[in-house]
């Protein structure tokens, strides 16, 4: 009892303290902030009829709609499957000899989960570490995306037909660690908590050229001062902004429940509540409670477990899919997930688990390129650009690794989670690494 007290203490101690670090600059206005409160705007020594300089402000859909990256980034987040909160020993009670028997020969999967409970009055406690390089949107690089800015009234032409081309790079990481302790209630009903530990970095790095397709040659009307060129009427310029943030992430309660078992066949049913713990504005969590009810079913083939999960990701409304500055809130995307698999038993203390992952994602905004062409009384040019619509999309991933027994009751676990497409916000590998301890 006294080591389940300690470690329930160091468990909430964690959260706590993890709660108490920085808080930077929000996150989730980096890319609308990025040149400035009053958007893009060049310098110009045309002067108006009244005496006035020549206000140069140009507009795109990337600082509007951008943060609409936002919303794949804390949906991939709230979408991240914790590493499975049940132990890698489970038990059943043997009413002939009075003791509890191990129930599975399998050390049962990494990121899926499984139908057996880990035994009445057992606990299990895990950590873990994954983390994320994202690299693609809907397919586009994040080194390499298109945004065109356009005048302010680019519609009354000449000079205001003049636009902005800009490639902006970005990098979003994100670093979980993530700790779950699991009571078994009875011999087929186990709750569980599990606190995730977040640290999120952005980076935003715009290069801008002025394509004067307008005002042609009087390079004086719209220019970046660039002392390196001529006269200092420069037409190009870097921009740049990052941030990062960390603290509690949402934090997830689960219960689970074998609604049948068969020998090696076992049927579970459960649900999992997400609290909306983590700082949304930081993009630390979600900001929206989420529902995800599942099942998941397993059995055995000699060395061979397979499993399969199925679950449906209900969320609530967050400032994220609104309006961060106004406090608007808006639906976050539901999504539909399964999940098929296997671990294999090489030895006694050692499994190898494959996994295939899929998530269909509800009415989600996506990223798409496109070209657009600008005309003006000096010539024309077309550039890529970017545009956002709301659409349903598959997500899918593989995933394979291995757990090893060190020591009795304790498993170290190693997997490596690969994208199959590059629907959503994708990365190319992210690794885990962690343990459990079943006591």
């Amino acid at each position: 009892m006294a080591t389940r007290f300690v470690l329930c203490s160091v468990f909430v101690a964690l959260a706590t303290s993890a709660a108490a670090q920085d808080r930077p600059a929000t996150l989730a206005t980096l890319f609308e902030d990025i040149f400035g409160p009053r958007g893009l705007v060049v310098a110009s020594q045309d002067v108006q009829l009244d005496g006035t300089n020549h206000a140069a402000h140009f507009n795109s859909a990337f600082q509007s709609d951008f943060r609409l990256v936002n919303i794949a980034l804390t949906s991939q987040l709230a979408a991240i499957p914790l590493p499975s909160p049940a132990s890698g020993f489970t038990y059943r009670f043997d009413p002939a000899t009075g003791t509890f028997q191990r129930s599975t020969r399998s050390f049962g999967p990494i990121l899926a989960d499984r139908g057996e409970t880990i035994g009445k009055g057992r606990m299990a406690f895990g950590f873990s570490h994954q983390f994320f390089s994202f690299d693609h949107l809907d397919g586009v690089a994040l080194v390499s995306v298109p945004a065109v800015f356009t005048h302010d009234s680019f519609e009354i032409g000449g000079g205001r037909s003049d636009v902005i081309e800009t490639v902006n790079t970005i990098e979003a990481t994100v670093n979980q660690f993530s700790g779950a302790l699991t009571y078994g209630v009875t011999d087929r009903f186990d709750l569980s908590l599990a606190v995730p530990i977040v640290r999120t970095r952005l980076s935003l790095l715009s290069n801008a050229t002025i394509h004067r397709v307008g005002t042609g040659a009087n390079v004086r009307v719209h220019y970046f001062p660039d002392e390196n060129a001529i006269d200092g009427f420069g037409s190009n310029h870097q921009f740049f902004a990052e941030g990062s943030a960390g603290g509690v992430g949402d934090i997830v309660v689960r219960a689970k429940g074998t609604v049948l078992r068969e020998g090696q066949k076992a049927l579970a049913a459960g649900v999992d509540v997400r609290l909306p713990t983590g700082d949304e504005r930081n993009l630390l969590g979600s900001g929206a409670a989420g529902i995800r009810p599942f099942a998941a079913f397993s059995t055995a083939f000699g060395p061979f477990a397979p499993h399969a999960n199925i679950a449906y990701q209900w969320n609530g409304k967050s400032v994220i899919a609104g309006d961060v500055e106004s406090g608007v809130k808006a639906d976050l995307p539901d999504r539909f997930a399964y999940a098929l698999g296997s671990d294999l038993t090489v030895t006694e203390r050692f499994s190898i688990v494959l996994d295939v992952t899929g998530q269909r994602v509800l009415d989600s905004p996506r990223l798409f390129t496109r070209p657009t062409t600008s005309t003006g009384p000096a010539g024309s040019v077309t550039l890529p650009d970017i545009r956002f619509e709301t659409a349903s999309y598959w997500v899918s991933s593989g995933a394979l690794g291995f757990k090893a027994n060190v020591a009795p009751t304790v498993l170290i676990n190693f997997n490596l989670r690969f994208s199959i497409g590059q629907n959503g916000l994708s990365d190319r590998i992210a690794p885990l690494v962690g343990f459990e301890w079943a006591f």
